[in-house]
C-alpha cells in the first residue's frame, strides 16, 4: 500500500512539474495577453465629468473608415478634466494609456489615440472632435 502511495505521489509530482514547465501563451509589455485577432476598431466612446457621469449631450459619432470619433458635450462642461472611455474590439488595446484626467478644453484641435489589435500587428489612429452644445 505504501508503494501505492509513493507511486501516486511520484506521478502527481512529475504531472506538477511538467504542467509549470508548459510555455506560457505570450504577453505584451502591458501583460496583456497577445491573440490572432487582427480587429482593430472603437466600438463605442463616452466622456465622463468629474463627477464620473456622462457629460456628453448625444452618443459618440464613430466613423470607423475615416478613423474620427465626433462628440457633443453639455454647455458648462469642465472640458479640462474629462475622463474618455473608449469601448475596443475583442483583445484590442489603446495607446497613450489613459491614466488621469484628460483637457479637451482647446476644442480647435483634436486629440488622438491609437488602438492596437490583438495580435498587435495593427494600429490605427483615432482622432476625437469635441464640440460644446449652444
Amino acid at each position: 500500500m505504501k508503494k501505492y502511495i509513493s507511486a501516486i505521489f511520484l506521478v502527481m509530482f512529475s504531472a506538477m512539474i511538467w504542467m509549470g514547465c508548459k510555455k506560457d501563451n505570450p504577453v505584451d509589455e502591458d501583460g496583456l495577453l497577445i491573440t490572432t485577432r487582427a480587429e482593430c476598431f472603437v466600438s463605442s466612446f463616452e466622456m465622463l465629468g468629474t463627477d464620473h457621469l456622462v457629460v456628453h449631450s448625444k452618443q459618440a459619432v464613430i466613423d470607423t473608415v475615416a478613423q474620427t470619433i465626433k462628440m457633443n458635450v453639455k454647455f458648462g462642461t469642465d472640458l479640462k478634466k474629462i475622463w474618455p472611455r473608449f469601448g475596443l474590439a475583442q483583445d484590442c488595446k489603446l495607446d497613450p494609456k489613459i491614466t488621469t484626467w484628460v483637457d479637451f478644453s482647446d476644442t480647435t484641435t483634436q486629440r488622438s489615440w491609437t488602438v492596437i489589435s490583438g495580435n498587435r500587428q495593427v494600429k490605427k489612429t483615432y482622432k476625437v472632435f469635441v464640440s460644446v452644445d449652444k
